[in-house]
C-alpha cells in the first residue's frame, strides 16, 4: 500500500462523516418544521437531536435561517424528481403522481404557506419558487392538452387545471371532507376530463 492510499482513505472517510453530519442537521430541521415548532427551537435543540454541537451546526450552515433553507432546498429537488416523474399527457396517471405527492408533502406545503404568509419568515422567495414548479407541473403533465390553444383560450384551461390541481383543492377533499383516495382520485380525473372535454369558442387571444 503506498502511501497515498492510507490519506485517500482519510480523505473519504472524512467526506463521508461531514455528509452524514449534514444530513443529521437537515433531518432534525425537517422534522422541527414540520411538526410546527421551528419558531421556538434553540440551535442547542436541534444540534442535540442531530448528535452534534451548536458549533458544528454552525459551522456547516452559518444559522438556524441558513439550515432551514438548506433543509428547504434538499425538500424542494426530491419534490420535483417526484412530480416530473408524472407521466405526460396521462390524466389518470398525473394525478396518482399527484396525490402521491400530496400525501407526503401536501400537509408541509400547507404549513410553509401559512409560516410565510403570517410574515414570520424572510424566504418568500422560496414560497414563490413553490408555487412555480406547481405551475410547471401543469404544463408538464397536460402540455397535449394545451398546447393547441392560444390566448384566453389556453390561459383559461390552464388556470382550471392549476386549481383543480392544487394542494387547497386535495386538503379540501382528503382532510375536510375525508373522502378516501380512491374517491379524490375519480372526482379529480373527472373535473379534469371536464375541462379538457370543454369547448372554447374564443380562442386567438380575446
Amino acid at each position: 500500500m503506498t502511501d497515498r492510499e492510507p490519506r485517500r482513505y482519510r480523505q473519504v472517510a472524512r467526506a463521508q462523516a461531514r455528509e452524514r453530519t449534514r444530513d443529521a442537521l437537515l433531518d432534525a430541521a425537517d422534522e422541527e418544521f414540520y411538526r410546527g415548532s421551528w419558531p421556538d427551537v434553540s440551535l442547542e435543540a436541534l444540534a442535540k437531536r442531530a448528535g452534534v454541537t451548536k458549533q458544528t451546526l454552525l459551522r456547516h450552515y452559518g444559522s438556524k435561517e441558513g439550515l432551514l433553507l438548506h433543509t428547504l432546498l434538499r425538500n424542494a429537488t426530491q419534490v420535483h424528481d417526484q412530480r416530473w416523474s408524472a407521466p405526460r399527457g396521462d390524466v389518470s396517471g398525473a394525478v396518482e403522481n399527484l396525490l402521491d405527492h400530496y400525501e407526503v408533502w401536501g400537509e408541509r406545503s400547507l404549513r410553509i404557506g401559512a409560516w410565510l404568509n403570517g410574515g414570520s419568515s424572510p424566504l418568500s422567495m422560496f414560497s414563490r419558487a413553490a408555487r412555480e414548479v406547481h405551475y410547471n407541473w401543469v404544463e408538464h403533465a397536460f402540455g397535449p392538452y394545451l398546447e393547441n390553444l392560444q390566448g384566453r383560450a389556453r390561459a383559461r384551461r390552464r388556470a382550471a387545471l392549476v386549481a383543480i390541481c392544487d394542494v387547497q383543492t386535495w386538503w379540501l377533499f382528503s382532510h375536510d371532507l375525508k373522502l378516501e383516495r380512491s374517491e379524490i382520485h375519480t372526482i379529480v380525473t373527472d373535473m379534469i376530463d371536464r375541462v379538457l372535454t370543454e369547448d372554447h369558442p374564443r380562442t386567438g387571444g380575446r
